[in-house]
């Protein structure tokens, strides 16, 4: 039986890929149950996530022959909202890379990524409410974060569609490149991500996510953290060292 999620440990980086091109990756709960996997795989041993799908798609959405079976108690048990928390909450970055339609469920499960990269090809919606549902895995509120709130509820209530250009243009795609130059894309930021120190990369996520009011005794916490780690004076040391040689 062919895995629904391909994953692949290259080190400094665990690259997962979306494995159901027969139905556009529709994200079904077998797809579910594997990402909570690979969750459990990166808690327990942090590095950065890159999460693409196959065959020029991210992921057209749930699986709507399932979805259409799930009554209110598969609702309030919140099965892809509970997993796009899980993957946002990850100690790590998360990268999604867009290389055509992020749809439905398939955008919210890009939206709960930290950064997006896409391609001329990728496309954003949510037109779940066309399908007499909400957008419930996040989107109702993350999507507002991300674009602005009339963004947000053009996509959401009149089921507006952005191109690639356009979602790079409000800052829902951090990047965009070419096809051909997408692997590069990706392998040139997770270098840049590993040039960070880990934990410096993991509590500065921790601060960005953390509640306006826990500021800025998050911060003073963390850094302090930071200040008696011996990275941070090897670091520091080699940064004055360079620049003492550069003058």
């Amino acid at each position: 039986m062919t895995s629904p999620v391909l994953a692949e440990d290259r080190g400094d980086h665990l690259r997962v890929t979306l494995n159901r091109p027969h139905v556009r990756n529709a994200v079904n709960l077998e797809v579910v149950e594997a990402l909570h996997q690979v969750c459990a795989d990166l808690e327990r041993a942090p590095r950065v996530l890159v999460l693409g799908g196959r065959d020029g798609i991210f992921a057209a959405g749930a699986d709507i022959a399932e979805l259409r079976e799930r009554r209110r108690d598969d609702a309030l048990q919140g099965i892809n909202s509970g997993l796009f928390d899980r993957i946002a909450r990850l100690p790590m970055p998360t990268v999604a890379v867009v290389d055509g339609p992020a749809i439905g469920g398939g955008a919210e499960l890009a939206y709960a990524c930290d950064l997006r990269i896409g391609t001329p090809r990728a496309r954003f919606g949510n037109p779940e409410v066309s399908l007499g549902i909400i957008a419930a895995a996040g989107a109702c509120w993350r999507l507002a974060e991300l674009v602005g709130e009339p963004m947000a509820k053009e996509m959401l209530l009149a089921g507006r569609m952005l191109s690639a250009q356009e979602a790079l243009d409000c800052r829902l795609i951090t990047r965009l490149v070419a096809e051909e130059g997408l692997v590069d894309a990706v392998e040139a930021l997770v270098r840049q991500l590993g040039r960070a120190d880990p934990l410096a990369l993991r509590l500065t996520k921790a601060a960005v996510h953390s509640p306006r009011a826990a500021h800025p005794m998050v911060d003073n916490a963390l850094q302090a953290i930071l200040f008696e780690t011996e990275s941070k004076h090897q670091r520091m040391t080699a940064f004055l060292e360079k620049k003492e040689r550069s003058t």
